[in-house]
C-alpha cells in the first residue's frame, strides 16, 4: 500500500504593520490558533504608538457610545458597528489585562497610570512572543508578485517573498513618515484598483501670518478653556499658540470642518477667550476699572485674563485695542484670526482619506484582491485626539482579524 504524501502545513497569516492595529489582530489571531507572521519596515515595532505615549497615551474615552461614535462624523455608519463589536470598555479591559493599571482624566479620556506607552508595548510584546506571533522588522513592504505573495524589500538591500493564507494589510496613514506612516502604500493599491481618497492632514495646527511681537513673546503660550468657533462648528478646551499659527484640542476637533473652509482660501476663526461668561456680565466687571487704568490692567484684574490671551487680542485688532467695555467684552468673545492653511501632513498628528469604503466588503477585505484585509489609519475615516484615534485603529483590527479567521476557513483545503 502505498504512503500518503505529507500534508503541508498550513500557510501562516501574514500582518504586515507592526502599529496597534496590526499587533492587535495578530494577537487576536494567534489566541485563536492561527500561524501568524508580522512585518514591519522599521527597526522596532510601535514607533508612532510611543510617540502618542509622550502625551500620555491616550487609549480611549468614557462617554456612552451614543456620544462616543457620532465623533467619526461622515464614516459614522462605517465605523459604528466596529466599535459596537470591541467597545472602550473592552480596550480598557485589554490594557488592564497587560498589567497596565488605568486611570480616567477630568475630561473622560482614559489613560494607563504610567503615562507612556512603552510598558503597555513591553507587555503586549511578551504576550505576542508567547503566543508564537514571530515579528521581523526591516521588512518594508513593496507590494504582490503574481501569485499573490507579499513582497518586501529589506534593509541589507535583498528582497524576500512570503506566502500567507490571508494578508491583513495595516500601514497607518501618511503623518509622521519618520516612523513609517508614510502614505507609500496608496499607488501601490491604486494599482490594482483599489478606490483611494486622498490623505490629507488632520489634527494637525493651523497657519496664521502672526507678527513679530506675537512671534517672539508668545510663541508656545496655552490659552486654557477657551472655544474656537468656525460658521457653526464650535469646540473648547487649550489652544497653543506657535510660532505658526495655532495647535492643540479645538483646532484639532475641528479639522474636517478647517480642512473644508481652507480649501478655498483663507478663512477667519472667532476665539472666545471667556466662554463661561455672557458678553454683558464682562462688560459689568470692566465698567468698575479705575479712571486711568491701562486696558491691559483692567483686562488682567478684573476679567483674569492672561497675558497670551491679550497679546491675541492685540494681534487681532492690529494693537488697536476697542476703549469702551462692552466693545472690549464683545471682542473678547469674539477675537477674529485669519487662517491661511494647515500644518504639513508630517506633521499631523492622523490622516484623513484612504481606502474608500467601496473598495472593502463587510470584513474589510479589498473586493481587488480576495484574501488581502485592512485596519487601522489607512481605511477613509477621520475622529479628533481624545481616544477616538487608537480606538477605531483596535476596533477595526479586531474586525478584520474575524472576517480574516473566516476566510482562513473557509478555504483551508485549498491551501
Amino acid at each position: 500500500m502505498n504512503a500518503q504524501p505529507a500534508k503541508a502545513p498550513p500557510l501562516p497569516v501574514l500582518i504586515i504593520g507592526a502599529g496597534p492595529s496590526g499587533l492587535f489582530a495578530a494577537e487576536l489571531l494567534a489566541k485563536a490558533g492561527h500561524v501568524v507572521q508580522v512585518f514591519d519596515g522599521m527597526p522596532s515595532v510601535g514607533r508612532k504608538f510611543l510617540l502618542a505615549g509622550r502625551g500620555g497615551l491616550n487609549l480611549t474615552h468614557t462617554e456612552a457610545l451614543t456620544q462616543f461614535k457620532p465623533r467619526y462624523g461622515t464614516a459614522q455608519d462605517w465605523v459604528a458597528p466596529w466599535v459596537d463589536a470591541f467597545t472602550p470598555d473592552d480596550l480598557r479591559a485589554w490594557a488592564e489585562g497587560l498589567g497596565q493599571p488605568l486611570f480616567v482624566g477630568s475630561s473622560g479620556r482614559v489613560f494607563p497610570r504610567a503615562l507612556k506607552a512603552s510598558p503597555l508595548l513591553r507587555a503586549w510584546l511578551q504576550r505576542l512572543a508567547d503566543l508564537g506571533v514571530s515579528l521581523t522588522t526591516g521588512a518594508r513592504w513593496i507590494g504582490f508578485s503574481q501569485s499573490g505573495a507579499a513582497q518586501f524589500s529589506h534593509r541589507d538591500g535583498s528582497t524576500s517573498e512570503h506566502e500567507g493564507s490571508a494578508i491583513l494589510l495595516a500601514l497607518g496613514g501618511a503623518s509622521w513618515p519618520k516612523l513609517g506612516a508614510d502614505g507609500a502604500w496608496t499607488p501601490i493599491l491604486h494599482e490594482i484598483g483599489v478606490g483611494i481618497t486622498p490623505l490629507e492632514a488632520s489634527n494637525v495646527g493651523v497657519l496664521a501670518a502672526w507678527t513679530a511681537t506675537l512671534k517672539s513673546g508668545f510663541g508656545g503660550a496655552v490659552l486654557k478653556n477657551i472655544e474656537v468657533r468656525l460658521n457653526e462648528a464650535r469646540a473648547r478646551g487649550d489652544l497653543v499658540i506657535t510660532s505658526t499659527g495655532l495647535e492643540g484640542g479645538p483646532i484639532y476637533a475641528l479639522s474636517p470642518a478647517l480642512r473644508a473652509a481652507l480649501t478655498a482660501g483663507p478663512c477667519h476663526i472667532q476665539i472666545d477667550l471667556r466662554p463661561d461668561l455672557e458678553t454683558e456680565a464682562l462688560a459689568q466687571r470692566l465698567v468698575k476699572a479705575k479712571a486711568g487704568q491701562s486696558i491691559s490692567t483692567a483686562l488682567k484684574s478684573h476679567l483674569k485674563l492672561a497675558p497670551p490671551a491679550i497679546a491675541l487680542m492685540r494681534e487681532a485688532t492690529g494693537n488697536k485695542l476697542p476703549t469702551t467695555a462692552m466693545g472690549l467684552a464683545r471682542l473678547i468673545k469674539a477675537t477674529p484670526i485669519e487662517l491661511n492653511g494647515l500644518a504639513s501632513l508630517d506633521r499631523a498628528i492622523s490622516t484623513a482619506g484612504g481606502i474608500h469604503p467601496d473598495s472593502v466588503d463587510g470584513h474589510l477585505m479589498l473586493k481587488a484582491k480576495p484574501g488581502i484585509f485592512v485596519a487601522g489609519e489607512m481605511l477613509d475615516w477621520d475622529a479628533p485626539t481624545g481616544g477616538y484615534l487608537l480606538q477605531a485603529c483596535f476596533s477595526s483590527a479586531q474586525h478584520a482579524a474575524k472576517g480574516i479567521a473566516a476566510w482562513v476557513d473557509a478555504h483551508s483545503g485549498q491551501n
